[in-house]
């Protein structure tokens, strides 16, 4: 852990970076505050002024020193190579960043296309994730984790290359849906997308188990 104090602190306050922007913007901010948007891109959700520029900066805080805490505690943290440690590191703070500075977006009026960010914030996570997934080596903590994955190296490897690929192609159809989304409708959108997303999360285990069940 004193390895990575230094980033460790550098990814948090990058993380509440959005309190400072919201301290600034302040007396510009409607009391309340768009937090959620609907499938049809529709607010639906609103928060008032306080959480939504201190709460959820804070709240992603504690969700990246968690996974970052747990990530640095792995038993096989050695096996987890430089990059997706990085991916660790600045998933989160991305995250807050992005978030944020759309909320903030919206709350001042500005036209904000939710259904095109979500489809483009995940398309890039997913071609991300399938760009490191074959070099990942057996871990507890990033990865496919599954009895048969952690038993055998060899099951570890090919299941991470398949759902690398999985992944990727998964993020360009989902970058691709956001894109196209005015012309398919709110219901198939969201059809498209948890179909995806399931198929990503669910293919790559029903084939690392068909795999064991091969003796692999």
């Amino acid at each position: 852990m004193k390895k990575y104090k230094k980033m460790i602190i550098i990814t948090t306050l990058v993380t509440l970076l959005p309190i400072l922007l919201g301290i600034i913007l302040w007396e510009k901010l409607p009391d309340s505050i768009a937090t959620h948007w609907g499938a049809d891109g529709q607010a639906n959700g609103w928060s008032n002024k306080a959480f939504a520029v201190f709460g959820m900066p804070c709240i992603l805080a504690a969700i990246h020193l968690f996974s970052v805490c747990v990530t640095l505690n792995d038993p096989k943290r050695k096996n987890i190579h430089k990059k997706p440690l990085a991916l660790v590191f600045w998933i989160v703070p991305v995250v807050s960043l992005v978030t944020s500075g759309f909320t903030y977006m919206a709350a001042l009026g500005s036209d904000i296309d939710i259904r095109l960010i979500v489809s483009i914030m995940m398309g890039i996570l997913f071609i991300i994730l399938g760009n490191y997934m074959p070099k990942l080596q057996q871990n507890y903590t990033v990865g496919i984790k599954l009895p048969w994955t952690l038993n055998s190296v060899e099951n570890w490897n090919r299941t991470h290359r398949f759902g690398g690929k999985l992944f990727i192609a998964g993020g360009v159809l989902t970058a691709v849906s956001g894109i196209l989304s005015p012309l398919l409708g709110e219901t198939s959108w969201i059809v498209i997308v948890l179909t995806i997303t399931i198929a990503c999360a669910v293919v790559p285990m029903g084939y690392s188990f068909w795999l064991f069940k091969k003796g692999v």
